[in-house]
């Protein structure tokens, strides 16, 4: 079904209604801090740290690396975690509506000052780590750290980490004394670095031409030392240093670069996380303009991680700033990405980050960054706002998108739009977990109905900025009524009034006006707004978020198994506690009944894994193809497709770590469990077993492993 029509659920709790003759019903207020799974009731505002704000002088790089003035934006500014603790506690973040806050990579970097064609570069964006398991100084101390965590929890504010396994920092292959080697350390320890490399931490293969998603994981990143993960001491490294951030209370991770590392070493990496204190976790796997990635949708529905939308943001931009593109485009956009991420909700959604060149043009009309906020923060997905975006920062690629902060004004427009709209996603739950249903269009005007349950959400948008529209025929989900704009009329939006059966009267929508329209009550039916995790083993705990469940214990289904009594440890009107059941590892629909009986809608694609999971490498040598045909494997298991063609894994690889014609693949199955395997052949609708007896292979119960095996005719 297409989740753009689809009624999705919400987690969020009804509060007042802005109308101006009628108050709806209320409930308890969302906990922010509560469910570190979901996210979807929450505005995310991406810190770059060393741009925000100066809190402690006394951390500040010394020498060359440091820039007091910030003129070299290559070099350090300032800012730490101080900074950040203080405008948490002088209201900054939570006035404009922020309830979670995305960090630079906290890990230790390298000290380096690197030249490169005669300016000077250091690691002041995190990216070039040293050891994953000691801060970077330059941030503050694990004490720091803690005071950051304990100040922004005090405030209902999650704290998500910006997260780089796949590399650590500059090196060159043939020159040791470039920067420092890469050298990675284990807590203060050195493992190696990049040359005389005898135990296989990285990858030597050159740098990647981009030309293939196997050519970017298994190539060097730029002149980055690209880490080796299916050698067992970069994985469980990599596994126990999240687990020292997931120990220190972090919320959220990003993870850097995920469409250069191994599918399969991520999906057991994520399987680690959930298995321990699992937390929302969304990865950046860039797109360009019109780009739309099968392998995109298939990573984010299959290996546990959600993504960076940068299909959402790309279309945003190309609609409401760059005017290539019409309201016809921005709806194709949602109806499409619906359709292709199981999990659309999930989503990270937003208009600029630090890989591209602000939203805003110092020379453009504040109106379009303004009409782009609105937009993304009454849109499905999680949305994030960057740094500075609030006070209308502009500057193009890496660094000039990077400067320090220039004001931390609480007056500007672009401050008060958030301020308006980021609470609606706690309020209203049509706007955290609704469908999306447009209701009026034309080249400059969308208007679109967020819906869940009863309650509902209206957002219009003219981008025309000189000319207004005339809104006729306009048909709703809200009951009749008079209904004030959220915005106040911030961006020229005003009242309108809905009379039976959802007509509107006719009205004018003004020259670059945006409103947003709603109406919350209180949900007597049950409905799943959010599952997190959506991937982990039998006897875990997941958390499913709704509406509507009651306060008396019901039932929970795991496709037809019933759960119920003590394997539901926590049951109330809003959120649900359950223990995965030991049912057949697969993909499932999770659904509940309250305790009288009603059902709730389906919530789909949760798979439950055969168990703990290991990375291994399978190969297969001899395996000759002919043009259109390609290898793929499948075994025994649920994570290998259970012998199904159509759930096979690949195509695999055959040009990078082995060449043409041994193919290969990095896999994450159930740790310690002996599989039975084949490759297959297709082409098209045509599939081509490889012969023989099965292949059997018993997997580690921990670390990595490689199988290689012949093609059997």
């Amino acid at each position: 079904m297409n989740k753009f029509t689809k009624v999705t659920a919400a987690l969020t709790l009804a509060l007042s209604l802005s109308l101006s003759m009628f108050t709806t019903a209320q409930a308890a207020p969302d906990t922010a801090v509560s469910n570190k799974q979901n996210f979807s009731t929450d505005v995310i505002y991406q810190i770059f740290t060393d741009r925000f704000s100066d809190g402690n002088a006394a951390n500040n790089p010394t020498g060359s690396a440091f820039d007091g003035t910030c003129t070299n934006l290559r070099l350090y500014c300032g800012g730490d975690w101080q900074g950040i603790i203080n405008k948490i506690n002088d209201g900054y973040l939570t006035g404009m509506g922020i309830t979670a806050i995305w960090i630079s990579q906290p890990v230790e970097n390298i000290y380096s000052v690197i030249n490169y064609s005669g300016v000077n570069n250091t690691a002041y964006h995190g990216y070039w780590a040293r050891d994953f398991k000691k801060t970077n100084p330059a941030y503050g101390t694990i004490a720091d750290f803690n005071n950051l965590i304990a100040a922004a929890h005090a405030k209902n504010i999650k704290v998500v980490i910006d997260f780089a396994p796949n590399h650590t920092s500059p090196a060159s292959s043939d020159q040791p004394s470039f920067a420092e080697n890469g050298k990675l350390y284990n807590n203060g320890t050195l493992l190696g670095g990049y040359t005389n490399d005898t135990q296989n931490w990285f990858h030597h293969n050159g740098g990647t031409d981009f030309s293939t998603t196997e050519n970017g994981i298994y190539k060097n990143l730029y002149d980055l030392a690209d880490l080796n993960h299916n050698n067992s001491t970069i994985d469980t490294y990599m596994k126990d240093a999240i687990k020292m951030w997931l120990d220190l209370g972090i919320d959220g991770i990003r993870v850097d670069a995920v469409k250069h590392m191994p599918f399969g070493w991520q999906k057991n990496f994520m399987s680690s996380i959930n298995n321990y204190k699992p937390v929302f976790t969304f990865g950046e796997w860039f797109l360009g303009v019109n780009e739309v990635s099968a392998e995109n949708h298939k990573f984010a529905n299959e290996t546990g991680m959600s993504l960076l939308d940068f299909r959402f943001a790309q279309k945003v931009r190309e609609v409401f700033r760059d005017n290539t593109d019409t309201m016809y485009g921005l709806k194709s956009m949602l109806e499409g990405s619906a359709s292709d991420y199981a999990q659309v909700d999930d989503q990270v959604t937003f208009i600029d980050n630090h890989d591209m060149e602000r939203f805003h043009n110092s020379s453009a009309n504040k109106r379009k960054l303004e009409q782009a906020l609105a937009f993304t923060l009454t849109s499905r997905g999680v949305p994030a706002i960057y740094y500075g975006t609030e006070q209308y920062m502009s500057g193009g690629t890496d660094p000039n998108n990077r400067a320090r902060i220039p004001s931390f004004s609480t007056s500007s427009t672009a401050y008060n739009v958030i301020k308006k709209l980021a609470p609606l996603r706690k309020s209203n739950p049509a706007i955290a977990y609704g469908s999306t249903q447009e209701r009026w269009i034309n080249n400059d005007v969308l208007i679109f109905e967020r819906k869940f349950g009863s309650s509902v959400a209206v957002v219009a948008v003219n981008r025309n900025l000189s000319s207004s529209a005339s809104i006729t025929g306009l048909a709703t989900s809200l009951p009749a009524e008079t209904y004030a704009d959220v915005l106040g009329g911030t961006l020229n939006g005003g009242a309108i009034t809905v009379g039976s059966g959802g007509a509107v009267n006719n009205f004018t929508l003004a020259a670059g006006a945006a409103a947003v329209w709603q109406y919350t009550t209180a949900q007597s039916t049950p409905i799943i707004g959010h599952v997190g995790p959506m991937m982990a083993k039998a006897g875990t705990t997941i958390t499913i978020d709704g509406r509507g469940f009651g306060s008396t214990k019901g039932t929970v289904y795991f496709g037809t198994t019933a759960v119920t009594g003590s394997n539901i440890t926590a049951w109330e009107d809003s959120q649900i506690q359950v223990k995965i059941p030991a049912v057949t590892p697969g993909l499932y629909n999770i659904k509940i009944a309250n305790s009288a009986g009603t059902a709730s809608n389906v919530y789909d694609n949760f798979e439950i894994l055969t168990g703990d999971q290991v990375s291994v490498r399978f190969v297969v040598n001899n395996a000759t193809t002919v043009p259109g045909q390609n290898v793929y494997l499948s075994g025994n298991v649920s994570e290998m497709g259970n012998w199904e063609p159509a759930k096979a894994i690949g195509p695999i690889y055959n040009q990078v770590i082995y060449s043409y014609p041994t193919w290969y693949y990095d896999v994450s199955v159930p740790a310690g469990k002996t599989i039975e395997f084949k490759f297959l052949k297709k082409n098209g609708s045509t599939v081509t077993w490889e012969g023989g007896a099965n292949h059997s292979f018993t997997a580690p119960t921990s670390g990595t492993a490689t199988v290689n095996v012949n093609w059997q005719p």
